[in-house]
């Protein structure tokens, strides 16, 4: 009898032994084990509060794993199924049921690049975030123009104009307006450097002034090397009292400007108009990269005062109105262009 009971329970636990093997055996093959070879990119999306149940099941319904219930029980053994993170993932059936797991176990989502190039306007930075899908243009721009936003990331404007740093960023589906914004004003504060911001003070200029006068050189610099030469060119003319004259800062202040300045620009008042206000417009007109911030505090020594473009990207210079009617007439015949 004793006998009998001692077989009994050795076939038992080796029945659940052999079964539990199997298990191993079968969720590590599962787990290393691609659905499919497709390797097509499918946006999965965890949802803010979503159960890992709910979740696997979603899963196995779009054809990135086979057995959503095996999914659980892997991820229950290794105590995941309930840290994952929501948000956009990128998967495909060519990926291993592990690796999906752990890629919502880390958050690695989905990243959406923008890439903001010198000179952008604020209207343009916001139709190029908008085109990843992630927020709405006229969001963003309601954000970018809030004043009380404004105030708490410590700028002295009454919008983000000229702060919203030229750069490429990654952001994702969990991030709003007001994140993208801040993580572009980040990015300012961290060119402006304590040596930038007491340059500016033995220049006599605020640091937004500064901005201003680097969007406008922004603006009007195609060649990078002529960057300080554009510089010493508007600091000359507002030492000596004169108007800037630049045409960047007139169409900024055109309501729907179609592309071609006139003679009636030129003559309209509006607070940009460089050609009717002495010194700077009161803020920025685009957003200036590191070359044209310091080419505003660091300008080369010279004696101009006026620049016309030569139509190649450069400019040509001088030193008094003479030999500048001399090279408009040279260079221009009659097709205006920026820069005076």
């Amino acid at each position: 009898m004793k006998h009998s009971v001692f077989v009994w329970s050795f076939l038992i636990l080796s029945l659940v032994l052999g079964t539990g093997l199997v298990l191993r055996d079968s969720l590590r093959h599962y787990a290393s084990t691609p659905t499919g070879s497709n390797t097509d990119e499918i946006l999965f999306t965890v949802q803010q509060g979503e159960g890992f149940r709910t979740v696997a099941e979603r899963m196995e319904k779009e054809g990135l794993i086979s057995d959503s219930f095996y999914l659980r029980i892997l991820a229950r053994l290794q105590k995941k199924d309930t840290r994952i993170h929501t948000g956009e993932y990128p998967m495909s059936p060519a990926l291993s049921p592990q690796a999906m797991l752990d890629m919502m176990v880390s958050g690695r989502v989905k990243r959406y690049r923008v890439t903001l190039p010198e000179g952008l306007r604020i209207t343009e930075i916001a139709r190029r975030v908008a085109e990843t899908g992630l927020v709405d243009e006229k969001d963003f721009l309601m954000a970018a123009t809030d004043k009380g936003l404004t105030q708490k990331l410590g700028i002295p404007a009454d919008s983000l104009e000229g702060y919203l740093y030229p750069n490429t960023y990654f952001f994702t589906a969990n991030d709003n307006a007001e994140t993208m914004i801040r993580t572009m004003v980040q990015h300012f504060n961290r060119i402006i450097t304590p040596e930038k911001k007491e340059r500016a003070k033995a220049l006599n200029m605020s640091m937004h002034e500064v901005i201003t006068l680097a969007s406008i050189i922004e603006k009007e610099t195609g060649t990078p090397a002529e960057r300080t030469l554009v510089s010493s060119v508007f600091h000359n003319r507002l030492k000596k009292g004169m108007r800037l004259q630049t045409d960047p800062t007139v169409i900024y202040g055109i309501p729907d400007f179609n592309g071609r300045i006139t003679r009636t620009h030129l003559r309209t008042p509006t607070p940009y108009n460089t050609y009717h206000i002495h010194g700077l417009p009161p803020g920025p007109i685009a957003s200036p990269g590191r070359a044209s911030i310091e080419a505003a505090l660091w300008p080369v020594e010279s004696a101009y005062i006026f620049f016309v473009s030569r139509n190649d990207g450069t400019h040509h210079f001088s030193t008094n109105l003479t030999e500048h009617n001399r090279a408009v007439q040279k260079y221009q015949r009659g097709n205006r262009r920026s820069g005076q």
